[in-house]
């Protein structure tokens, strides 16, 4: 590799789900705020902030799923700090708004949110085999997860997070991107859908988008030989 890449996980699972691949790109973790020794951080343009402040010059920034939006509101806020971005199973929105229907309804988040502060042990099974549905390697990717997914956060950073996806709003920023893009998307992501990567690669000025047919919203886990043949051509 020829730069330094900086990985940021999606919610609830923390890295290790991302080990495997992060190692294999010789690259590194920023942890979401809350999550593992990492303060809590309820404002997300601060979070972005501390995010900006611990990168390297010049790195390549990655994020998946909701690290995805994290490291694409770096890149537009802090463009000295980011030289190439990777964007994996990432949107601009993760809800519906108007002009952006390739989203999930405000009420079917709004009732995930609260089954998930009730009981999040049980509702993680739950939502990891959800967002796996459509992948050709969904059982064993589901397994995969679940077993090396770090230890669940607090009720209170994971709600933190929950409200920032309710929230964000990215498509202003996506077109003020100027540096190398990548975005690795499942066609069959049933979470971020396709559309909404395809959309998010057209407001982004001179974004590439490879899609991993027959994978869902964990295409590194699914597919991680084309994953990573991808990832290592962008970032070489």
């Amino acid at each position: 590799m020829s730069r330094s890449l900086v990985f940021i996980p999606g919610w609830c699972l923390g890295r290790g789900p991302l080990e495997f691949v992060v190692q294999s790109l010789a690259g590194e973790f920023i942890d979401l705020p809350g999550y593992r020794d990492a303060p809590r951080c309820v404002d997300f343009s601060e979070a972005v902030q501390r995010i900006a402040t611990a990168l390297p010059a010049s790195c390549a920034l990655a994020g998946w799923s909701i690290g995805a939006q994290l490291a694409l509101a770096v890149a537009a806020r802090y463009p000295q700090k980011v030289s190439r971005l990777l964007l994996v199973a990432g949107t601009a929105s993760f809800v519906q708004r108007e002009a952006w229907p390739q989203a999930m309804a405000p009420e079917t988040l709004a009732e995930f949110s609260a089954a998930f502060a009730e009981d999040p042990a049980s509702m993680l099974p739950r939502f990891v085999g959800g967002f796996n549905r459509g992948d050709a390697q969904a059982k064993e990717v589901t397994r995969r997860i679940l077993a090396s997914a770090d230890p669940l956060p607090s009720k209170t950073i994971l709600a933190d997070g929950l409200a920032w996806l309710r929230d964000l709003d990215l498509r202003a920023e996506a077109a003020t991107i100027r540096v190398p893009t990548l975005l690795i998307h499942g066609a069959a992501d049933p979470l971020m859908p396709l559309p909404a990567a395809q959309a998010l690669t057209a407001l982004i000025p001179g974004a590439q988008l490879q899609v991993l047919s027959d994978c869902a919203h964990a295409p590194f886990l699914s597919q991680p030989e084309i994953f990573l043949e991808h990832a290592r051509a962008f970032l070489a």
